[in-house]
């Protein structure tokens, strides 16, 4: 079963559930999976491939933890726990992300492979290590991961 197709039973099965959170984070996710899919169409209709729809998924994510960290510092707990909850629907959908230690093997063998040796080779390791980690692990950790090896 494809993710969208299964978001969309989850979401089927929240109403008849009357899960009011659950439901609220899944008509969110439907609407931003409709929106990418609309921006997709070239002629006629077009749907989302499972990576596409990982896309979506971890720029909700991303917004869900920045949300938090914003709610945090301004002391909001009600609203923190709220985004929690979200993000935690939304992390249930998303693949297994890898740890730092294995983002940092493999910036190493990118870093081997390229030939880098300093931070003016730092966007052509990030370039081919997003295009290999994509929606395997979140970009500010690649970032920080290949800003320390380099350094």
């Amino acid at each position: 079963m494809a993710l969208k197709d299964r978001i969309m039973a989850d979401l089927k099965e929240a109403m008849k559930n009357k899960e009011q959170e659950r439901l609220r984070v899944l008509r969110s996710l439907k609407a931003n999976l409709l929106e990418r899919e609309i921006s997709e169409r070239k002629d006629g209709e077009a749907s989302l491939s499972d990576e596409q729809t990982i896309e979506v998924l971890m720029k909700a994510a991303k917004q869900r933890k920045e949300s938090i960290e914003q709610f945090s510092e301004g002391g909001r707990e009600d609203l923190v726990a709220s985004e929690k909850a979200e993000l935690e629907i939304i992390n249930s959908y998303l693949p297994e992300m890898l740890s730092e230690e294995e983002v940092r093997e493999v910036a190493r063998d990118k870093i081997a492979q390229l030939g880098a040796e300093n931070m003016a080779d730092m966007g052509k390791v990030m370039g081919a290590m997003m295009q290999e980690l994509k929606g395997k692990a979140e970009g500010s950790l690649v970032s920080k991961v290949v800003k320390e090896e380099l350094s």
